[in-house]
């Protein structure tokens, strides 16, 4: 079985997919390479518990393609899935938010190593509270 951080991820592609699914619905794309989209991306759901590692080029792939492709929902894309693709997701990510990643990825790790429980959304909730935040 696929440990807590990978099972996050799952679930935010999930949440994505059926972001997906609903704009085909409400006919705000061409539905023959929509569909075509959709199975890519079923195609990653399937490979990434089984292999993730070798999933990560194609999950890079399709959350570029979904900012994209799909302009008009690429404020819903959850950014902890741009992070978790790195590559070239990360393009779409300004700096201060690469640097709380960054931040809370170490906290993981440090979890991990003590063989502490480490929860990610907790965590980065926490991290965001404590970073100061720049005006617009």
């Amino acid at each position: 079985m696929a440990n807590a951080h990978l099972e996050h991820h799952l679930v935010l592609l999930d949440h994505l997919r059926g972001i997906l699914v609903a704009l085909g619905e409400a006919e705000q794309v061409p539905e023959e390479s929509h569909a075509l989209f959709l199975d890519r991306f079923d195609d990653l759901r399937a490979q990434l518990p089984v292999e993730p590692l070798e999933s990560q080029y194609l999950g890079q792939d399709l959350m570029c393609q979904v900012i994209t492709r799909y302009p008009q929902i690429a404020h819903l894309v959850p950014r902890d899935l741009l992070w978790f693709f790195a590559g070239d997701c990360l393009h779409y990510m300004p700096d201060e938010e690469i640097e709380l990643y960054q931040a809370l990825e170490e906290r993981r790790f440090e979890a991990e190593e003590n063989e502490e429980p480490f929860d990610w959304n907790q965590e980065k909730q926490l991290l965001a509270m404590s970073t100061p935040q720049t005006p617009h």
